[in-house]
């Protein structure tokens, strides 16, 4: 133990060189630093009552500014709950509900209020599933400066890919405040470590080896206490606002869930939040009353007098600043996450000590009695149901985005980091959706321990463990033997270790599951084709097509497929349509050559490849179909030219 303690005295200093800097001028307009902790609970921190941890960085905040004990998220989703904090909105008056979904410019940002209002704005996030490029776009609207990951990298490890150490995110912020010092800033800094999967660096990952999690929580708040301390050197602190909040909690197997996202109990949704204020006003406060995150937007705007827009979900917390009696706040909970696996949305509201949540089996806690929400009071003619059922429908029905789905557009590169991240994304359910009413669903707390199985498995296959991704597969498939998900993981991971008949059984199942799903259809096909089955795989493929004509992967499989038929005619269609889908993939353009040569179209070859034979793109297998094709119109000069170049290609690829 003595790490620990020679760890703790650190932090300690680090805290209190904060509260020995000197004042700034009181003139400046405050710096605002907003801090989010992803996948924090509030009882896993050490201010909020939890001993087995040691958090000195929050424990100094709530020393020096307001500590909210009763503050909740509306949802247990990064992108979403973000995009809640960041615009003072539900997710249902937002419209983020799945990665992907962009937050429309038509609901202004915290981020473009204070840019308009002269700040210097800039994000650093810590996981790629708040990358604006792809999974959250729309959320690096007025930031100056928003870092996002890069796009192409080579790295198979999670760090510097898929997330960052919140060291790491705290140093790229105090890069750009050193490069860009003048002017007010607003800074906002995201800590993704407490996410699974649980991997503390050490001393962390020692101190706390029985408690992972908390050893992950606890290394996060050391990367806050240095980002704490870089202001105080700076001489920002003092006069700054600050606010520290998590974005959602973790189930930790409360309720059965070992993670996020699925349900919507207090285990995912109660966050901490703290908010220091500039000269430490009101240090030391402590607000018992039930508040929510999208109180943060107009809390901030209020302190700075800029005007909040006139229609939010959310109200400023500046009565409770001020040491005012104030109302809790009625909160609002959503989840369409289980929509992923074809089970049913959730919706939940917590007011007056009750909580219902709106499911196929709904639900009612008495919270007084019941802080656990172990025990179900549910009766539909019960007044209190009656009561927050009506009000729960009645936002339901005003929100923008009532009876909208709006599945995000992701590349199948994001859908596979969000495999990485644990993640399934829309295209992994599409059709178990299919369904008039989300009601008529699942209802996920009974589907809870498939999801879980079913993120094991995902966690392992990124972890390079195919053989615990598949124990986990088949478990499912003992739960639920159509499970269409599982069937078509354990396909891709029998692809993967070239099993091509077993891969091929699998997603034939899994086809025979969703009838109607274009990309099971494609999957089926490749591994029928890879298979050697290449009847089976051409009219797998065309049932592909008919259900979804745009899938470019699916024309470029059908016509290899044909040109292994010797049908090169029908191939050329293919590769055609592939090429009208993507002009830029020489891919593609490679392809229709080929089936071009097949039927000694050199002509067409050639009007085909020379006018991107010298592109970056360009590939010693293109200047050597160029080749056959200039051969065979009698253009032998040309051959040899484009022949050498093909060779030169080749050997710079060689290993030296």
């Amino acid at each position: 133990m003595r790490i620990f303690f020679v760890l703790l005295g650190c932090y300690l200093a680090a805290g209190a060189s904060v509260a020995r800097e000197p004042v700034p001028d009181k003139t400046a307009r405050p710096g605002v630093f907003l801090i989010t902790i992803d996948t924090l609970r509030a009882d896993h921190v050490h201010c909020y009552g939890y001993d087995r941890i040691q958090t000195p960085a929050l424990d100094l905040l709530a020393k020096q500014g307001i500590r909210f004990t009763q503050a909740f998220t509306p949802s247990p989703i990064t992108n979403s709950s973000h995009a809640s904090i960041m615009t003072g909105l539900l997710p249902s008056s937002h419209g983020v509900s799945d990665f992907g979904v962009p937050l429309t410019a038509i609901y202004p940002t915290l981020a473009e209020l204070l840019a308009k209002g002269g700040y210097r704005t800039a994000a650093f996030i810590g996981a790629v599933i708040l990358d604006s490029k792809n999974l959250a776009p729309g959320l690096d609207r007025g930031f100056e400066f928003y870092d996002n990951f890069p796009e192409l990298t080579t790295t198979k490890s999670r760090w510097g890919r898929i997330e960052r150490r919140g060291m790491e995110v705290e140093q790229r912020a105090e890069s750009w405040l050193n490069a860009h010092p003048a002017g007010a800033h607003f800074v906002w800094v995201h800590f993704y470590d407490p996410h699974d999967p649980y991997e503390p660096p050490p001393p962390y990952s020692d101190v706390y080896k029985d408690q992972l999690y908390d050893g992950e929580i606890a290394y996060a708040d050391s990367a806050l206490g240095h980002f704490l301390a870089y202001l105080k050197k700076q001489g920002w602190y003092e006069g700054a606002l600050i606010v520290v909040v998590g974005d959602h909690g973790e189930g930790l197997g409360e309720h059965h869930e070992d993670t996020h996202g699925i349900l919507l109990y207090d285990s995912t949704t109660h966050v901490p939040l703290i908010v220091k204020l500039p000269e430490e006003r009101d240090a030391g406060r402590t607000v018992d009353a039930q508040v929510r995150t999208t109180d943060i937007m107009p809390t901030i705007l209020g302190l700075l007098g800029v005007a909040a827009p006139a229609s939010l979900d959310g109200d400023s917390l500046e009565p409770f600043l001020n040491g005012i009696v104030a109302a809790p706040r009625t909160v609002f909970g959503e989840t369409e996450y289980p929509l992923r696996f074809g089970w049913a949305p959730l919706r939940s509201i917590r007011k007056e000590g009750f909580k219902f949540i709106e499911a196929p089996k709904p639900e009612l806690y008495d919270l007084r009695a019941d802080p656990g929400e172990l025990r179900n009071h549910y009766e539909p003619w019960d007044g209190t149901v009656q009561k927050l059922r009506r009000v729960l429908a009645e936002v339901s029905a005003k929100s923008p985005a009532h009876g909208e789905s709006s599945p995000g557009a992701v590349s199948v590169s994001t859908i596979d980091e969000l495999h990485a991240l644990g993640y399934l994304g829309s295209a992994d359910a599409r059709s178990a959706t299919d369904v008039p009413e989300p009601s008529l669903l699942p209802d996920p707390k009974d589907k809870i321990e498939e999801q879980n199985l079913l993120h094991t498995a995902m966690m392992a296959s990124e972890d390079g463990e195919p053989n615990k991704a598949r124990v986990a597969l088949e478990k499912v498939l003992q739960l639920d033997e159509s499970s269409a998900i599982a069937l078509r993981q354990l396909g891709r991971l029998e692809i993967a270790s070239r099993n091509y008949a077993k891969a091929a059984g699998y997603l034939r199942r899994a086809q025979d599951a969703r009838p109607n799903d274009a990309t099971v259809a494609l999957e089926y096909g490749r591994a029928l084709e890879l298979g050697g089955d290449l009847p089976g795989a051409r009219d797998a493929l065309q049932a592909s097509l008919k259900l979804d004509p745009h899938q470019f992967a699916a024309r470029l499989s059908l016509g290899r497929v044909y040109l292994s038929l010797n049908d090169s005619k029908a191939a050329e269609v293919q590769f055609e349509e592939a090429v009208l889908l993507q002009p830029g993939s020489s891919e593609a353009q490679i392809d229709l050559a080929k089936a071009l040569i097949r039927q000694k179209k050199f002509a067409d070859v050639v009007d085909l490849l020379e006018p991107i034979a010298d592109s970056s793109s360009s590939g010693a297998e293109m200047f050597e179909l160029l080749a056959e094709a200039y051969t065979g119109l009698g253009r032998g000069q040309d051959a040899q030219r484009v022949q050498s170049q093909a060779k030169a290609l080749q050997k710079s690829k060689r290993p030296q």
